[in-house]
């Protein structure tokens, strides 16, 4: 049976984690406010920009038709982008991210089809680099804050494995922020370029547009753009989804450390007085026996 001064030692040492966790709760919350800015105030411009290659691809059909829209024609081969945050301490963020892509990747596999891997983010590296270590064709570090350059870097990767034939098709998968309670695991297809029924329509108000250059060219240069502006997007979301996931993982540790430093304090006085009982039954017993 523990001692007392070892439930000291213990309670002491839940109170240093109580306060860790509180304050790193703390500052999630204070940089969550500004990442869920950010990752909304982003969502306009990639939803404007599907809406402009949903408008030029309803013009675009045929062989002239640029290969990331139209793809390869063939789906044998897909690579998998996997988005998560370079930290942890925050509950199942980062977990329910790559569980999805592992899914996705079984379900490759059991099609009989061949993937390529490439991972923004320490978490997913870790979790995926033992399984598919081999197939792997970069890991990127997501850094303390999402860059344009660092999209960028990602685009580049992805666009010239697409031009060396590498593969067919390339999935993202991240984190969509919807709320401080919900950030839900999304499966976003980047090649071939998907026209998002869901992408608002341009109003002409009756006018045509006529495009110049003609729309293959237009596409041609906003289609590889159009990945970057995914990719830099699909890491906001993260940024945002993890300070929130935090504040909430850390405000249930503070919480949960709370309920332990309580119950071992009452082991603890109840300890302490079944040993004062126990003196004080000895002093009596030895003065009744003289």
């Amino acid at each position: 049976m523990p001692t007392l001064k070892d439930m000291r030692t213990r309670i002491r040492s839940v109170q240093s984690t109580q306060k860790i966790t509180k304050a790193l709760q703390m500052v999630a919350a204070a940089k969550l406010r500004r990442t869920q800015d950010a990752a909304q105030a982003a969502r306009p411009y990639a939803e404007r920009m599907a809406a402009v290659i949903a408008n030029l691809a309803a013009a675009v059909s045929g062989p002239g038709a640029p290969r990331l829209l139209a793809g390869t024609g063939s789906t044998s081969r897909e690579l998998v982008i996997v988005a998560t945050a370079d930290r942890g301490l925050a509950g199942g963020f980062n977990s329910a991210i790559v569980r999805a892509a592992r899914e996705h990747l079984g379900r490759i596999a059991d099609e009989g089809r061949s993937a390529l891997l490439l991972t923004i983010g320490r978490k997913a590296r870790q979790q995926l680099q033992r399984q598919y270590g081999l197939v792997s064709i970069g890991a990127l570090e997501a850094g303390p804050r999402p860059s344009l350059a660092l999209a960028e870097q990602a685009a580049a990767m992805v666009l010239e494995g697409f031009a060396a034939a590498r593969f067919d098709v390339a999935t993202l998968f991240y984190s969509r922020f919807r709320s401080i309670v919900s950030q839900v695991p999304t499966r976003r297809q980047l090649i071939p370029a998907v026209v998002s029924g869901e992408a608002p329509p341009i109003d002409l108000k009756g006018a045509v547009y006529e495009y110049e250059p003609d729309a293959e060219t237009i596409l041609s240069a906003l289609l590889p753009r159009n990945i970057t502006v995914q990719l830099f997007a699909a890491m906001l979301e993260n940024e945002a989804g993890f300070y929130a996931a935090q504040m909430a993982a850390m405000d249930n540790a503070t919480r949960n450390a709370g309920d332990m430093i309580a119950s071992l304090t009452l082991v603890m006085n109840r300890t302490r007085q079944a040993q004062i009982t126990k003196e004080l039954i000895e002093v009596i017993s030895g003065a009744e026996a003289l």
